[in-house]
Formats: structure tokens, sequence, C-alpha cells
């Protein structure tokens, strides 16, 4: 099985992780799936699930980068699943300094 027929078996929320972590060596990554706040809404079709969520990322990457830039970075490592069903996000990125790791 090729590796897009593993993605399928993954959850979303699995999905998002690995995809951050080999892009932005997140320190910290949290992803909270929050759809079941959504359901029933104009834009969440069929009851679809995995489709909101929350992202928490702390890279040494986001240095220098203002927060819009971080939050691009976050989006193009994300594009795939923003095209097949991921509806929204909800990101807080900051830097290892920021988040009080130095």
């Amino acid at each position: 099985m090729g590796s897009r027929g593993a993605n399928v078996l993954l959850t979303r929320a699995s999905r998002i992780k690995s995809k951050l972590q080999t892009v932005l060596e997140a320190k910290i990554l949290e992803v909270e799936d929050v759809s079941y706040q959504h359901a029933g809404h104009a834009a969440v079709k069929d009851n679809a699930s995995e489709t909101h969520f929350n992202v928490k990322v702390v890279s040494g990457k986001f240095d220098g980068q203002n927060l819009v830039k971080r939050h691009r970075m976050v989006y193009d490592a994300l594009a795939d699943e923003l095209e097949s069903g991921l509806h929204a996000l909800s990101i807080v990125a900051k830097t290892p300094k920021e988040a009080g790791l130095s």
C-alpha cells in the first residue's frame, strides 16, 4: 500500500500533527479536534467530522516571522488537508522564547 493509502487510515488529527512536526520541528505541538462544537452548521456538510481544529505550535522556525507569516507556514503545511475537508483552524503560533522555553 502506498503512503497515500496509509494516510486514509490515520485520523486527520494524527496527520495534522505529523505534518506540522515534520515541517516546523515543533518544540510543543497540541492539536484539538473541536468539530463537535460546529455540528449542524451550514458549512459542515453531511455531518462531516474532523473539520475544525485548534492548533498550538511552538517552533524555532517562527523566529523573526510575524504572526501572518507564522499562520501562513501552518496553512502551507496543511494545504492538502484544507483541500480535503479541513474547514477551519484556530492557530496559536509562538517562538520558544515567547512560550518561555528559552
